[in-house]
């Protein structure tokens, strides 16, 4: 079971890189946007993984739940701030 979960872990940081190309190279503010929370929510996929690899799921539940709350407030700010320049 571990090694089917080390290889989901393989694909979803490949699914991360092409995320990343969309963040950095997105036509407009708004597709970069949804590139970096779709990166920060694959990232919590990947913690809850490892959580089940290492047999401390609830450790790594924990760290997931605080980096959920820091991509949501984030995007949030990001959200904000362009909306003041009106960029969206």
């Amino acid at each position: 079971m571990k090694s089917f979960f080390l290889n989901i872990d393989i694909f979803l940081c490949l699914l991360i890189f092409c995320c990343l190309y969309r963040a950095l190279r997105g036509p407009t503010v708004f597709d970069r946007m949804i590139a970096v929370g779709a990166i920060g929510t694959k990232t919590l996929i990947i913690l809850v993984l490892i959580g089940f690899i290492f047999g401390r799921v609830d450790m790594f539940i924990d760290i997931s739940i605080v980096y959920a709350l820091l991509n949501f407030l984030g995007t949030l700010a990001a959200a904000k701030y362009f909306e003041g320049k009106g960029e969206f």
